[in-house]
């Protein structure tokens, strides 16, 4: 399957659900959480059966339950974005303003009290980002950032933003890391392929209480020695 064939069956089945669930922007919040979920599932359903891609998480007994945390996550493709809601209750998302923008799709982010921010731009709102952050936090649903900054190949190994460690040290609550090799099956570039695995490796939470210098290099090694192992040399 092409990669646009792949793209118009997955983004019109997002479409569906976020019309099917327009209604819900005007009810409690939970019921755009609900949708969120569904998304998440249909992700899970189009990579099986589209691209027969076999989906695998490890370390879910790592996911904290009476402690309040957030999540940094590798970023490789759409998958995580929208699949992440069906491993976690709720989640919200640190993202690019420019998404918050789209018709429906930036309405349910905001719903589901979305983060955005302005990147590469010193402005007044992105001086508070910080402060929305540590608000947003204060409920029981993770935050996620991606602090690679963006969608990456899957062999690329960039050095994590230092606004993680700045979040890290601003929430003084535990770093849930996560790790998605998801690229090497739908890459930023290139053709989407067939028959991989993809393995969602949740791990041990971080504590608090590190500096901001040492929190960044420890999360960073750790994850990427995590995606190393779990990515196919083949691919490479």
């Amino acid at each position: 399957m092409s990669k646009t064939s792949f793209s118009i069956i997955f983004y019109s089945g997002v479409i569906l659900v976020l019309i099917i669930f327009l209604p819900s922007l005007m009810m409690p919040k939970s019921i755009s959480i609900f949708g969120g979920k569904i998304l998440g599932y249909w992700s899970k359903f189009c990579v099986k059966f589209f691209l027969s891609a076999k989906v695998k998480i490890v370390g879910e007994e790592n996911i904290l339950s009476n402690e309040r945390f957030f999540i940094a996550c590798t970023h490789q493709s759409a998958f995580e974005t929208f699949y992440l809601q069906a491993i976690f209750k709720g989640p919200k998302f640190i993202l690019k303003k420019e998404l918050i923008k789209i018709p429906i799709f930036g309405w349910y982010l905001k719903k589901i009290g979305s983060i955005a921010v302005e990147r590469n731009k010193i402005s007044k709102e992105k001086m508070d980002f910080l402060h929305k952050v540590k608000v947003s936090s204060q409920d029981n649903r993770p935050i996620v950032i991606f602090p690679q900054g963006t969608r990456t190949e899957p062999f690329a190994r960039p050095n994590f933003k230092k606004g993680v460690a700045r979040i890290y040290n601003e929430l003084n609550i535990n770093c849930l890391p996560v790790t998605v090799n998801s690229g090497e099956m739908w890459p930023k570039n290139g053709d989407l392929k067939k028959n991989k695995n993809i393995t969602i490796t949740i791990l041990k939470p971080i504590r608090p209480g590190l500096e901001g210098k040492e929190f960044l290099n420890s999360l960073q090694s750790t994850m990427y020695e995590v995606l190393n192992k779990t990515s196919s040399p083949s691919s490479a």
